[in-house]
């Protein structure tokens, strides 16, 4: 059921990113309840696992997996569409190909991400990157910043008719605002990725050093 969950969220992640790319606003509006249901799904798969005694180290990866194609697939979609510059799903992808390459070799050793058999000793590494706080911090983040900037971005608002002209005013006057917004959450979620990810880096030094 999980493993499903997490199949699931990928679709939807799909479909939300399809709807921004129509350039209608009726459907940037499906996306941002879309991409709720994502994120509701990433943090449900987890406890589903837990509640049916479903966890596993297939299950364990593949939710990675899942996290890496979702967030992948908005920061790419936003850097397309003109939303965010084209380092932010640079850094965002390199970042997840260094940690998971070299979760890789840990798991090699029977260690895995998350969970009692993690590859994560250091307790302040562990706590940046596999505490349960660190994450909900992080998926909280990356919550905020995709809804942040689908809304601040929605197109064509004037040919939406359920906005009347004042509605669209007040919409214009304030979507700089949410810009900025929404640049500064980037810049937040951006920056705690890569600080997440510096851990995993460190404690792998000895998996490595074990293969020379």
């Amino acid at each position: 059921m999980a493993n499903l969950l997490t199949v699931l969220r990928m679709i939807l992640a799909i479909i939300a990113i399809e709807f921004l790319f129509t350039g209608n606003p009726a459907f940037s509006f499906a996306a941002v309840f879309i991409t709720l249901i994502v994120i509701v799904l990433d943090g449900l798969d987890g406890y589903v696992a837990r509640k049916f005694n479903e966890q596993s180290t297939f299950g364990s990866v593949f939710d990675i997996l899942g996290d890496r194609v979702v967030e992948n697939l908005y920061w790419i979609a936003f850097s397309i569409l003109g939303y965010v510059a084209p380092w932010v799903p640079m850094v965002v992808v390199t970042r997840g190909i260094l940690t998971d390459g070299f979760r890789s070799i840990a798991l090699s050793k029977g260690y895995t991400a998350f969970g009692n058999s993690t590859m994560m000793q250091n307790k302040f590494c562990w706590f940046l990157t596999a505490s349960r706080f660190s994450r909900a911090l992080y998926g909280v983040a990356k919550t905020l910043v995709f809804l942040m900037l689908i809304i601040a971005y929605i197109p064509n608002l004037t040919y939406f008719d359920i906005f009347n002209v004042n509605q669209f005013l007040f919409y214009a006057g304030i979507q700089p605002y949410l810009i900025t917004i929404a640049n500064i959450f980037v810049y937040i979620t951006v920056g705690m990725c890569v600080i997440r990810g510096i851990p995993v880096l460190i404690e792998s030094k000895r998996f490595i050093n074990e293969n020379k």
